[in-house]
């Protein structure tokens, strides 16, 4: 019968040699729980640790403000009317008489197409001379070239087509289904219908984005928003550059996760929950749930409401936790908003690491254990 100390004397070994291996420091993924709250600057760290709540969660919960100025939204849909400089015209001329100034002997019609209207607004028209085509309508420019035309032949008719050119032009680019550059017709007029024309975005409406610069103008807003607020469908003007992409925002995530990865944003927003979700979910065998965390790099206004304080100068380091396990914890991760370049880490559960050691301290008994099992031992 063994004795009382033989008895204990393995157990206490392994128990010693578990915390030699725990003190030379076994391999991690990242910080564990403690380690990040050693960092806090309640304990003369460099970051603030809050725990959500809803407070926290209402004060954080900031999403790109997207939209186009009253420079955009109040300009009035152009009138296909109005001739402009760089139209291009199309006249038709018939002549009352068998042999006219332009006329042939065969036809008494004459065709003039791709008339263009130079930059300070004038087209030349032959026997009528140089004729201000700009800010007419293509009516009242008939008038005028019939005027002019009566006293070279009698009883002239003109008729005059307005085609569009580069004065009343917009690009397209990005991802539309054919980029380029578009006539502003009666059809296209605004930005939805100039969209289509393109045919239409080829990436996923939730997260593309709609650009429109007009001179020294920018506005950017939701591809979706611009069918959900009529607002935002405004009217083009020539010279105006449109570009649709991808929303380029992102976030990473570290950690006990089932997978690591920079994750761009699919969505207007998205919430703690959603990005978990997205890269598969938390491990089963090694995280833990009550160590969710937030790291970003927060705007004083925003920093100063979560922590109740106004003498924050600058952007301030903020260390979000998430306590899954808790009542509300997946309520709370489902509304905690994450933002552009947020570092979302799930630490390890502690069993993590004691699974680790005693893998460490199995391993070199395997192989022995193997020999013997072949040696019949």
């Amino acid at each position: 019968m063994k004795s009382e100390p033989n008895r204990w004397a393995k157990p206490i070994a392994m128990l010693t040699a578990l915390s030699i291996v725990a003190s030379c420091g076994l391999p991690q993924v990242g910080p564990n729980k403690r380690q990040i709250y050693a960092g806090s600057v309640q304990k003369e760290g460099d970051a603030f640790v809050v725990s959500v709540n809803d407070r926290v969660t209402r004060a954080t919960a900031v999403v790109p403000a997207l939209g186009f100025s009253s420079q955009f939204t109040s300009a009035g849909q152009l009138t296909s009317d109005i001739i402009r400089p760089g139209d291009s015209l199309g006249l038709t001329i018939w002549e009352n008489v068998d042999d006219g100034l332009l006329a042939g002997e065969v036809t008494n019609s004459t065709i003039l197409e791709e008339v263009q209207v130079d930059s300070a607004g004038f087209i030349f028209v032959p026997y009528a001379g140089r004729l201000r085509a700009s800010g007419n309508t293509p009516e009242q420019l008939r008038e005028v070239i019939t005027k002019q035309l009566e006293e070279q032949t009698p009883d002239p008719q003109v008729q005059v087509r307005r085609l569009a050119g580069d004065g009343s032009t917009v690009s397209l680019v990005g991802s539309v289904g054919a980029q380029g550059v578009y006539p502003i017709e009666r059809p296209t007029r605004t930005l939805s219908s100039m969209l289509a024309k393109a045919g239409g975005v080829t990436i996923e409406p939730e997260s593309a984005q709609i650009t429109v610069n007009r001179g020294d103008q920018k506005g950017t807003i939701w591809f979706q928003d611009l069918y959900d607020n009529p607002k935002l469908d405004i009217a083009l003007r020539g010279g105006d550059r449109i570009l649709v992409e991808i929303d380029t925002r992102s976030f990473t995530v570290l950690g006990a996760t089932a997978s690591q990865a920079r994750i761009t944003f699919r969505t207007q927003d998205m919430s703690v929950l959603e990005a978990i979700a997205q890269v598969g979910g938390l491990q089963a065998t090694a995280s833990d749930p009550t160590g969710v965390f937030v790291l970003r790099n927060e705007p004083a206004e925003i920093a100063g409401q979560v922590l109740g304080r106004d003498d924050l100068v600058g952007a301030q380091r903020m260390i979000y936790v998430l306590n899954l396990t808790e009542p509300n914890g997946l309520f709370m991760a489902r509304d905690f908003v994450i933002r552009d370049q947020d570092t979302l880490f799930v630490t390890e559960a502690p069993y993590a690491q004691w699974t680790k050691s005693i893998s460490l301290l199995a391993a070199p008994l395997t192989p022995i254990a193997n020999v013997a099992t072949l040696g019949g031992i």
